[in-house]
């Protein structure tokens, strides 16, 4: 069970900090949940307590093991499926994992595919989304701001390893 304060990451909609704890009425039944005011923008995310593990909610990453992710970025291996159904599919499984290192391949590889051939709105919108789940997490663990940490995300994913 997670406390107020806690730093906690969604799989779809990144990291955020669990401000308070509220009671809601839902089809009958009364049900705890967790609010979360998310790192990146505005956005607010009231999460079942009792739901928390089918839905992949984990504590963040340590500011150890976002150095280590960010040193490895450069050489994160990437797939380039051909076929865009079977390529969005798999980049969705990967983001929904809450596995910040496949996170961080699907957005080294639509990166690396929008230089080369742009990418369809879908795509694009992963992107971003993979993006920005990547820029909460270890913006948290290193207690940084967005541009920062945008910057060296960016940075990381741009990079080709030598």
């Amino acid at each position: 069970m997670y406390q107020i304060g806690d730093k906690i990451a969604h799989p779809m909609h990144g990291a955020g900090v669990i401000e308070s704890m509220a009671e809601q009425c839902v089809g009958g039944k009364k049900q705890a949940y967790y609010v979360v005011h998310m790192t990146v923008g505005t956005m607010t995310v009231m999460i079942p307590c009792d739901h928390c593990d089918s839905v992949g909610v984990r504590r963040i990453i340590t500011r150890e093991q976002a150095d280590s992710l960010l040193e490895m970025l450069p050489e994160l291996e990437i797939d380039e499926t051909q076929n865009w159904n079977r390529r969005f599919r798999e980049n969705m499984l990967k983001i929904k994992s809450g596995d910040l290192l496949q996170v961080a391949q699907v957005a080294k590889s639509l990166l690396r595919r929008e230089n080369k051939r742009g990418l369809s709105t879908g795509e694009r919108k992963l992107l971003s989304s993979a993006r920005q789940i990547l820029i909460s997490e270890i913006m948290l663990a290193k207690d940084g701001s967005y541009e920062e940490i945008a910057h060296m995300v960016d940075d990381g994913l741009i990079k080709i390893k030598k």
